[in-house]
């Protein structure tokens, strides 16, 4: 099937090379994602990954503020990003989730690799192309699809180098990007998530309901309904849940002691840091340091 007249796509394809806890590692996952599955909170990943939309609209949240998504849209994320994609109610989504890991390179390319992993540091990291540029860009998908489709002793060196090409041509092109971010919400439902938002960026100070509303020249009380309405949490719980996942990260890409970890996550005390991690991740900060080898908080594949 051709989405878009630009990109190949089977339900349920997969190409994976290597395993996550590898240098090399690459997850290509085509496949369907429904409303009924969408994602409680945000969560990150070690690895890089690429999302491709294939369907007419979705969102994403990347640090809590929401993006609209159309057909072709590509989001480019970090290791350690928080996110998570919500697809409309209806029938189910298309996308392509592209999860990978790439060894350092030999140095006289450090340079390039560089310049190529400066789109995942955009601070709005998501890419829409027009024609032509989106069907030279996709092209290199395509090619990588056809490759798996006929595998021999070079394949896996072929599509490594095909996805290179494909994330040079998202650099290369960047000025084309014309990405906007227009959602249709409401006024309350932009005002939340401009609050979700602000809540990723100031979770290390003093957060609660009472001093949200201020800033938001809302009443607390309406607020407080509204936001649970619109998140599925509490603001109180939605800020300890922001403060854990930043916590998780710096388990898993720091040697910080555990109690340095609260207090920089934002936690007043390590006993309110230990409660909310319990609470949230169902296990106490140094199971959860020594046990998790791929910082996947989640399945690998649960966008």
């Amino acid at each position: 099937m051709l989405i878009d007249n630009s990109v190949i796509y089977t339900p349920e394809y997969k190409i994976e090379i290597g395993r996550p806890d590898r240098k090399l590692y690459y997850f290509f996952d085509y496949d369907e994602r429904s409303y009924s599955i969408n994602m409680e909170f945000q969560h990150f990943h070690q690895f890089y990954e690429i999302c491709v939309f294939l369907d007419e609209s979705a969102g994403h949240l990347i640090d809590g503020v929401w993006y609209d998504m159309r057909c072709c849209d590509i989001v480019a994320l970090r290791p350690s990003l928080l996110h998570k994609t919500v697809y409309p109610e209806g029938e189910p989504n298309k996308r392509l989730i592209i999860q990978f890991s790439i060894p350092a390179m030999i140095s006289a390319l450090e340079g390039c690799m560089k310049y190529i992993y400066s789109i995942f540091e955009e601070e709005v990291p998501i890419y829409r192309f027009e024609e032509p540029y989106k069907r030279a860009v996709m092209e290199k998908l395509n090619d990588i699809y056809y490759l798996s489709q006929s595998p021999n002793e070079l394949s896996e060196l072929s599509i490594h180098n095909k996805f290179l090409e494909f994330l040079s041509l998202i650099y290369l092109y960047r000025d084309k990007n014309v990405y906007s971010n227009h959602a249709d919400f409401d006024n309350i439902t932009n005002k939340v998530y401009s609050i979700t938002a602000y809540i990723h960026s100031h979770f290390t100070d003093n957060i609660s309901l009472e001093s949200v509303a201020r800033e938001f020249f809302i009443s607390s009380y309406y607020l407080s309904h509204q936001f649970k309405r619109i998140t599925g949490f509490t603001l109180t719980d939605y800020v300890q849940l922001t403060r854990v996942r930043n916590a998780q990260t710096l388990l898993l890409s720091t040697d910080n002691s555990i109690a340095d970890i609260a207090f920089q996550s934002g936690f007043s005390s390590f006993s309110q840091f230990n409660r909310a991690f319990n609470k949230f991740a169902h296990q106490a900060p140094s199971t959860f340091r020594k046990n998790t080898k791929i910082a996947s908080v989640q399945p690998l594949v649960s966008q």
